[in-house]
């Protein structure tokens, strides 16, 4: 009988990026890239461990916007673009690394890939990997959580409670409609939590949350289990506290094990190494080098100098370091359970495009690892945080911390010096929308298209990844660009409603561009019915 549960958890997001009115967008490829780096190989491990028979519970979220965008036909085909070039690519480099042993083997490796890739996404996933997911749901391999609905920063939104509330709403019913089923859990985005938000996800049926660890701990009544239980909020809702030493072991590129000098050094790409005339093709239109995925280089060691890329040593690496972690937390989980009056629970959440794309081995480690789990060790087992609540129903009531994982554990990566201005936008927004939901009860037709395309567009511009990107710098000038084209797009819609002067070929043209939320009702921004 196992002494405790390990609760895998991986949040797959990406912000809504989607540019019919471009022929080439450089932020579309951040997509492309996942696809091939991460969710098909997921997909690769979990169906490969299904089919061996192999027993395992795993928690993932996918975000609405993610979902909209790997289920939309413009992006499966322009995806499937992208990846044609890169297997002509992949024929020339195997050609043109012939004389080159080392370098050849890996040309080859990857152009096996991505034939691999195409094949599946073609045939296997019938170009649509969320029902692939939903697949595993539904065998009771994995738990899908839902998420907000643009991934908006809540705390920050907190001012107007119909903001929040309609991200929340949105977001479940976007996942009802994929999915064919109520969510159980919900990812607050960036783990960011403040006291009441725990009650808006309580009236839409939400019984589980995960916050940052000092979420949990500082809450009020200290928890007496620590992160190892979840505790209750007062409006009913589970807490699930993140676990900050397994967490650190995968998730840190300087203590981790993605930091590890045997594997495969992200940062060179054959983009930027070879001349432009060869790699012209495969890049941006303008000249613009982007990452191609043929990365030739490990980690080596901190300087620039860097070593040739040898699988079978990165991989006997990821062997060893699944080992690792599962005799980290045997011991972790033997001591809990000496000290607790119940079976503990490690909750590791981590970002999904961490395994693959920034961290090429990862999904071999968390296939060497469920396997591990599952044959060379009684001590825990894998869990999800639906069934940990069934087996312990029962538990402390405590008001949690406010709390993100974010820079400092607070609010300082979405609200500093660089992107505070975007704020008094959205809150000026989010009444514009009250306004309009409360003078607009029952909309129709060309009224009733321009209230629900403004609902989109604030719900757009409060992604929380435009202020990530423009504190971060390297992105900042498109999450700047964002954040004001939604808010521009809702200003107007807002003047030519109260107007009655609905410019129909503009709003064709906007509903065609951000077409997200075929569904969305305008009206969860009116507080007189909500």
């Amino acid at each position: 009988m196992e002494k405790g549960y390990l609760a895998i958890v991986l949040h797959a997001h990406l912000p809504f990026v989607r540019h019919p009115e471009h022929v080439d967008s450089l932020e579309e490829n951040w997509v492309f890239e996942a696809i091939t780096d991460t969710y098909i190989p997921l997909l690769f491990v979990l169906d490969d461990l299904v089919e061996d028979g192999i027993d395992f519970r795993l928690t993932l979220s996918i975000t609405p916007t993610l979902a909209s965008m790997l289920t939309d036909p413009f992006l499966q085909s322009r995806y499937l673009n992208r990846l044609e070039l890169l297997i002509e690519l992949g024929k020339k480099e195997v050609k043109r690394t012939r004389y080159h042993h080392e370098f050849n083997i890996l040309a080859l490796m990857y152009h096996k890939h991505l034939l691999q890739v195409r094949r599946a996404f073609l045939n296997r996933y019938d170009l649509n990997i969320v029902q692939a997911f939903k697949r595993l749901q539904e065998l009771g391999k994995i738990e899908i959580i839902a998420s907000a609905a643009t991934h908006g920063y809540l705390p920050l939104l907190s001012v107007n409670t119909s903001a929040v509330r309609s991200q929340i709403r949105v977001g479940i019913k976007n996942y009802q409609q994929i999915f064919d089923q109520n969510p159980k859990g919900f990812w607050l985005p960036e783990c960011g939590y403040y006291p009441g938000v725990d009650e808006l996800l309580s009236q839409e049926g939400i019984r589980h949350t995960i916050l940052e660890t000092h979420g949990i701990t500082r809450a009020g009544p200290r928890p007496k289990n620590g992160v190892y239980a979840p505790i209750y909020c007062p409006s009913g809702v589970a807490a699930f506290g993140r676990d900050p030493e397994s967490s650190k072991q995968v998730w840190s590129s300087t203590e981790g094990y993605p930091g590890d000098y045997d594997y495969r050094e992200f940062y060179r790409d054959i983009a930027y190494d070879l001349d432009l005339d060869y790699i012209k093709p495969y890049i941006h239109r303008d000249g613009i080098r982007l990452d191609t995925g043929f990365k030739y280089f490990r980690i080596t060691g901190k300087s620039n100098h860097k070593e040739v890329y040898v699988p079978k040593r990165a991989d006997r690496k990821a062997e060893l370091h699944a080992e690792n972690f599962m005799f980290n937390r045997e011991k972790q989980i033997e001591y809990l359970a000496s000290v607790m009056n119940r079976k503990p629970i490690i909750v590791a959440p981590y970002d999904a495009e961490l395994f693959g794309h920034w961290w090429f081995e990862g999904p071999a480690w968390l296939n060497y690892l469920i396997r591990k789990v599952n044959s060379e060790q009684k001590t825990f087992r894998l869990i999800t945080l639906s069934e940990y609540l069934e087996e312990y129903p029962v538990n402390q009531v405590s008001t949690p911390s406010i709390s993100s994982w974010g820079y400092k554990g607070f609010h300082e990566t979405w609200l500093n010096g660089t992107n505070d201005w975007i704020y008094r936008q959205l809150h000026q927004g989010a009444q514009f929308m009250e306004r309009l939901a409360m003078n607009h009860p029952r909309a129709e037709g060309l009224t009733l298209r321009a209230l629900n395309q403004a609902a989109r567009e604030l719900l757009l511009a409060q992604a929380s990844d435009w202020a990530f990107m423009i504190n971060m710098g390297a992105m900042a000038d498109y999450g700047t660009q964002r954040t004001k084209t939604h808010l521009l797009r809702l200003g107007r819609l807002t003047k030519e409603i109260e107007d009655q002067r609905i410019d129909e070929g503009r709003l064709s043209m906007i509903e065609s561009q951000d077409n997200i939320f075929p569904q969305i009702d305008y009206r969860s921004y009116n507080n007189a019915i909500a």
